[in-house]
């Protein structure tokens, strides 16, 4: 997959929550760490769920990290013998965090970003349209719904037990109490707009 390439390109891990994501991520650095490589790793402060200062995947697999509130942080934890960049959760950045993996890349630091591709309606998230184009390489993971055991693409945000609603705040921390992993068929957003119901009459 990266033979002959020069250091420095962009790898983004996506899908829904339960998919595996920060698991793959964390493979991916374990690999470079045995490689004896520099690398940093770094999530959100607004993610909380499980640890501090650490990486924590579903499964408990965890590496240490660094918490930032702003993309531009990046720079401060960062220097000439870096080599590699990685990134969990990074849809919950600010959207500047796209042209700071660009420049990264292009100083030939190997980036890796783990992140929701869509949100809870089903919709991209923010700014990850723009960065899965710019990534030279995308990993694209299913969860297994829990309604029907097909793959899942999509995440499911329960509110007392009911699908959300469309108007609700995309951004809303949570793990299994809060959210399903669910097909596009499952998946269930009250008084989401269906512009085309009645395009189709038989």
């Amino acid at each position: 997959m990266y033979l002959n390439q020069k250091p420095g390109w962009i790898e983004v891990i996506c899908g829904p929550m339960f998919a595996g994501k920060t698991e793959e991520l964390l493979r991916r650095v374990r690999r470079l760490e045995y490689a004896k490589k520099n690398i940093v790793v770094f999530k959100p402060t607004i993610d909380d769920r499980y640890a501090n200062n650490e990486v924590v995947s579903h499964n408990n697999s965890r590496t240490k990290s660094v918490n930032i509130a702003y993309a531009r942080q990046i720079f401060d934890y960062i220097n000439k013998e870096t080599d590699v960049v990685a990134i969990d959760e990074i849809q919950f950045l600010d959207e500047e965090v796209v042209k700071i993996v660009d420049f990264l890349a292009e100083r030939k630091i190997r980036v890796i970003v783990s992140g929701l591709d869509k949100d809870f309606r089903g919709e991209p998230f923010s700014f990850m349209p723009k960065l899965l184009a710019i990534a030279e390489y995308v990993t694209k993971l299913t969860a297994i719904c829990v309604k029907c055991g097909r793959p899942a693409t999509r995440t499911q945000r329960l509110v007392d037990k009911k699908p959300a609603r469309y108007q609700d705040p995309i951004v809303l921390i949570g793990a299994e109490e809060s959210y399903e992993a669910r097909c596009r068929r499952c998946h269930k957003v009250y008084r989401k707009p269906r512009p085309y119901k009645n395009e189709i009459t038989t």
